[in-house]
């Protein structure tokens, strides 16, 4: 089933507006509401669950399938990152310490 030029693009203009007006009123209605500071505190662990769902995949899932050996380049390299975000807790000193990690990993085991 295939859709028409102009059926396609009032699709697109829909959903673009469905989508704008959904984050519209969340802007429009944050400052009216009052939620409660439960609320608040959870909202504040937002960025981070959404980070760590992104990247541990990318760790322990490499090839597609769950590897957790010392073969991993990237887990060892997530593993020495966490330990520097837990003792500095600075986003650029974990990231270039990750980086660092496995690039010089991959120099020296002849990389992925």
């Amino acid at each position: 089933m295939s859709m028409s030029s102009p059926g396609l693009w009032l699709l697109i203009l829909l959903v673009g507006l469905g989508t704008f007006s959904l984050r519209l009123s969340f802007i429009h209605f944050w400052g009216r509401i009052e939620l409660p500071q439960i609320v608040h505190r959870a909202l504040r662990f937002i960025p981070a669950a959404v980070l760590a769902a992104l990247v541990l995949p990318a760790l322990v899932r490499p090839e597609g399938s769950i590897d957790l050996s010392l073969h991993n380049l990237r887990l060892i390299a997530g593993i020495l990152a966490a330990a520097v975000a837990l003792l500095t807790r600075n986003v650029l000193f974990t990231l270039a310490a990750g980086m660092a990690a496995l690039w010089l990993l991959q120099a020296i085991v002849g990389g992925v």
